[in-house]
């Protein structure tokens, strides 16, 4: 069955979000998928797939989680939304005031994007200035205007919209002090996310980095680039923002600020709370976080966030359980142990096949990546499509990697098998031409102008 022509006619885009369109995806991908247990997935014919997109990283357990799920269903039993405030809900904010360092209090919502545009908005509302930095090298922020006017697809945003978002290059301090130079006591907040596979270590750290021993422990934690920000915003009195949508529950449970000993104004979180529910958190110190309060007199009121689903009691009662199960397994332990296995197992293939120079798994093993280069050593997304597309021919699904608490050694075991035979057909693309065993067009970037 066409599941792609059904979807796009009555989705835009045939997803609810652009990174599961049909584009970034090979030709032989799963058109739909019908559901997923562990760290599965399951068409509708009923064909498996070992998936490490895990939901776009919001999977941290495994699908279908049982006591996550448990927890869902008693909250949905005991009436899901209420007219108040929910005791699920003032345990959810509890548990998360006492769980994040640099958390004085909270606000949950159902998207990323809303908490981040609403810490920019506390920003702005706490400093009274205008303007919010974010780099060029992280791609997404938030779906509203401010941060996508920032980027290729400008079509239906005034240009007034993002006039007040300021690019600077992560990891290189200058460009960021540029901006302070030339926007003098005008910039609200720096909002970044604390790693991605490119690390804010600086030049003086050479090790790899590891769960056993995180960056707050370095002796050279100074030249850190997350430092350096931190120091300019709370020498200007901008707000330091932590966008921690990835890195929050993956690094450290306690979030990758702690895990690189940083403490951020604002922070935002998402994707591994509760193992796929909805939820997203907004978080900060109690000053900063005030601007959205109503119970000082007579001060001026900032309409922050005010969503109707933002307290959703099953979302909550899921992150609830899902901590204490981080906090059982140690979960970001297990993401940090098999992640490195996995990046040392694929290596060592590439380098068996002769690939070393064209194919390899980077960054930290808490954030992974897959690089492909063509015969001439560029940058490749055909062969990363090839790639992608001879895992799927052997049951693995891997767009790209989050790793999850239901992959195990078995799941590592099929994943080098498969790769071991798509390396075999890399090696003779890149002999023979790519072109002559893609089936279908190469993935394409969800930030472009045009389709």
């Amino acid at each position: 069955m066409d599941y792609q022509s059904r979807l796009n006619k009555v989705i835009p885009g045939g997803a609810h979000t652009y990174s599961r369109g049909f584009d970034q995806f090979p030709a032989n991908a799963p058109q739909i998928l019908d559901r997923g247990a562990g760290c599965y997935v399951w068409d509708p014919d009923g064909r498996r797939y070992l998936d490490y997109g895990m939901s776009l990283r919001a999977v941290t357990l495994g699908y279908a989680n049982a006591r996550v799920n448990a927890a869902a269903w008693r909250e949905i039993e005991r009436g899901n939304n209420l007219t108040r405030a929910s005791v699920i809900e003032l345990e959810a904010a509890e548990l998360m005031v006492d769980l994040i360092p640099s958390a004085d209090m909270v606000k949950f919502a159902k998207n990323g994007s809303n908490v981040t545009t609403a810490a920019a908005k506390i920003a702005r509302a706490y400093t009274g200035r205008r303007y919010i930095c974010v780099p060029r090298q992280h791609p997404f922020f938030s779906f509203d205007d401010w941060f996508i006017g920032t980027t290729a697809l400008k079509r239906g945003i005034p240009g007034s919209h993002a006039d007040t978002t300021l690019i600077f290059d992560y990891g290189d301090i200058a460009s960021l002090q540029s901006l302070f130079d030339a926007h003098p006591g005008e910039i609200a907040g720096v909002m970044l996310e604390p790693a991605t596979t490119q690390t804010p270590c600086g030049a003086a750290c050479s090790g790899e980095l590891s769960y056993a021993k995180p960056c707050a422990m370095c002796p050279n934690k100074g030249s850190n680039f997350l430092h350096l920000v931190q120091s300019l915003c709370r020498k200007t009195g901008a707000l330091f923002i932590l966008d921690e949508m990835i890195t929050g529950f993956r690094w450290h449970l306690q979030g990758a600020q702690t895990y690189f000993g940083v403490e951020p104004d604002i922070s935002t979180f998402g994707k591994g709370m509760a193992n796929g529910f909805s939820v997203a958190a907004l978080v900060g110190r109690a000053e900063v976080m005030k601007v959205g309060s109503i119970d000082t007199p007579q001060t001026e009121r900032t309409f922050l966030l005010s969503t109707t689903h933002g307290g959703e009691m099953c979302g909550l009662g899921a992150f609830v359980e899902a901590i204490k199960i981080y906090r059982e397994q140690d979960v970001c332990a297990h993401l940090w142990s098999y992640g490195q296995k996995l990046k040392d197992g694929m290596n060592a293939l590439a380098v068996e096949k002769g690939l070393g120079a064209h194919f390899c798994f980077d960054g930290p093993a808490i954030s992974l990546n897959y690089i492909t280069r063509d015969k001439s050593g560029q940058s490749s997304p055909e062969f990363r499509t090839l790639f992608s597309q001879e895992m799927i021919d052997r049951g693995i699904l891997m767009p790209w990697v989050a790793v999850s608490l239901a992959h195990g050694d078995q799941e590592l075991e099929m994943t080098l098998t498969a790769a071991r035979q798509a390396l075999d057909v890399y090696a003779k693309a890149l002999e023979d031409g790519v072109g002559n065993f893609l089936r279908g067009q190469a993935v394409k970037p969800v930030f472009r102008k045009y389709n």
